[in-house]
């Protein structure tokens, strides 16, 4: 007999015995109720409802072979879906646990994780290296696996740490085999059964749910607006209606330290909450972007001094100055060189893949507006017909882009929000009037990202007495770049003010 499948006939591995352990966000620990048909799940009296499905073929090491990482991945994984109702992420961890009756030693056995019909590896690694996890479990928990495995266990082996998305769901593959790399003639005959746990976990609040839970109190506290249509305050009625919470006012505090782990945050990694968008935080930079951040290709220009600009409310001795698409002059965002070039090519590269890596890819609105709907009108017309229902609804999917018009007219103090963003008749009653009640006001030019959809060149940006305007696309401006965090994003530090910024990770 040859040597391969004398090796193939004698290691024998157990049967993987699926089982489903699941720890609520309320820490009651339920049982497993099992059906008769493949699924295993869980009747639990809380929002986080965990879901093992069996896909037709289990996790069976019977007369299997050692074999490679790459040999593995062709074949059938088990597949489990974490599902949640909650109005929040919820944290879970994974587990392997091992029988004590085992003769095969956990340093034969490869995990690997990933994303359910993805071949991109979230978590893997040799099972025997793996954190043991046992003092995850309580002895009550502990005489849970014991049932669920029908047997004693030896080891549990905590194999990945996830969380479940908002109101919504996440699906992974679990590979597991024996390992030709780590595997000799000693593994022949040996046997392995162990099972799988999944435990819901506490886990450190996302900086979203910081803001929403923690700095929201009321409409106007703190300088917070939740946009629900509803409210008693000055203009509630002016409200966007998206159930977003933005900042208005004079100067919130809404500062973010991004990019720098330094002591003091430098000027120039200080950004600011717009606001919470569902689950995201938005952020722009605080002050205008330098050359050594966006570069100086694409549709850079050059600088000036800023004591040129004495409505210039920053604190750089230099403001730098760029084309919105000096290619084509064109206000097709899809095409600025400011977008492909200076904001996703060279911002992303500067800031690093570690800063890169918290910012969501986004679909932005681009389809702009036009001038009556735009500059002419107040901040919910603006919003409505830049991102509301009215939308022209040409999108970009990207991860950094600039402020919407809208953007600008809500971070004014809500008394402004019936303002037009320029009336030719009276500065009294446009957005020149609130310019020390914008923190969003910055005293130079600043581009915004919406065009003006009944031309093919112009583009809004903000002027510096505060007003709304419009330029050609091979025009001058400011920039300051604007991006949504991811979800996961957590707050670790910092109470908001200039001098002691929100810290993220």
């Amino acid at each position: 007999m040859k040597a391969k499948t004398r090796i193939a006939l004698l290691i024998i591995i157990g049967l993987l015995i699926i089982i489903m352990i699941v720890l609520s966000v309320t820490y009651a620990f339920m049982r497993p109720v099992l059906e008769t048909s493949s699924i295993t799940s869980i009747d639990i009296k809380s929002c986080a409802t965990i879901t093992l499905e069996d896909n037709g073929e289990s996790i069976n090491l019977n007369n299997t072979h050692p074999m490679s990482k790459n040999r593995a991945l062709q074949t059938t994984p088990y597949t489990f879906t974490v599902s949640s109702a909650c109005e929040s992420y919820v944290g879970f961890n994974l587990y392997l646990a091992t029988l004590n009756t085992n003769t095969l030693d956990a340093a034969n056995i490869h995990y690997i994780i990933t994303n359910n019909g993805s071949k991109e590896v979230l978590s893997e690694g040799i099972l025997s290296d793996a954190t043991n996890a046992l003092s995850d479990f309580n002895s009550d928990e502990q005489e849970q696996l014991n049932n669920g495995i029908n047997g004693t266990f030896n080891n549990v082996y905590k194999i990945y740490v996830g969380n479940i998305p908002y109101q919504g769901e996440a699906s992974y593959d679990l590979y597991l085999y024996v390992d030709s790399e780590v595997t000799d003639a000693a593994t022949m005959g040996k046997t392995f059964t162990g099972g799988v746990a999944v435990k819901a976990v506490d886990r450190e609040k996302t900086f979203a749910e910081y803001i929403i839970e923690d700095v929201y109190t009321e409409d106007g506290a703190n300088g917070l607006y939740y946009h629900d249509g509803v409210g008693t305050y000055t203009n509630a009625s002016q409200e966007a209606g998206d159930n977003s919470y933005r900042y208005s006012g004079a100067n919130p505090n809404n500062y973010v330290c991004f990019g720098s782990d330094a002591a003091t945050c430098p000027n120039d990694n200080l950004y600011r909450i717009i606001g919470v968008f569902e689950s995201q935080i938005k952020l722009i930079k605080y002050d205008y972007a330098t050359d050594s951040l966006l570069g100086i290709d694409g549709a850079y220009s050059g600088s000036s001094s800023a004591s040129d600009y004495t409505s210039y409310k920053g604190s750089q001795s230099a403001l730098y100055w760029y084309y919105w698409d000096n290619i084509s002059n064109s206000n097709i965002w899809n095409n600025s060189s400011l977008n492909t070039i200076n904001l996703n090519t060279n911002f992303l590269e500067n800031v690093g893949s570690r800063w890169s890596n918290l910012i969501a890819e986004h679909i932005w609105q681009v389809g702009g507006l036009t001038n009556t709907n735009g500059y002419n009108s107040n901040a919910q017309t603006a919003f409505n017909y830049e991102v509301g229902l009215n939308t022209a609804n040409v999108t970009y999917i990207a991860k950094i882009g600039l402020m919407y018009v809208s953007d600008y007219y809500y971070s004014a103090s809500s008394i402004y929000w019936n303002y037009a963003g320029f009336n030719s008749s009276s500065a009294t009653s446009d957005y020149r009037a609130a310019i020390n009640n914008n923190w969003l006001y910055m005293g130079g030019f600043d581009w915004t990202l919406s065009c003006i959809l009944d031309t093919t060149d112009s583009i809004f940006f903000i002027s510096r007495p505060g007003a709304t305007s419009y330029r050609n696309a091979n025009g001058l401006s400011g920039v300051r770049p604007a991006f949504y965090l991811s979800s996961e994003v957590i707050l670790v530090g910092g109470s908001g003010t200039i001098s002691d910024p929100y810290r993220i990770s």
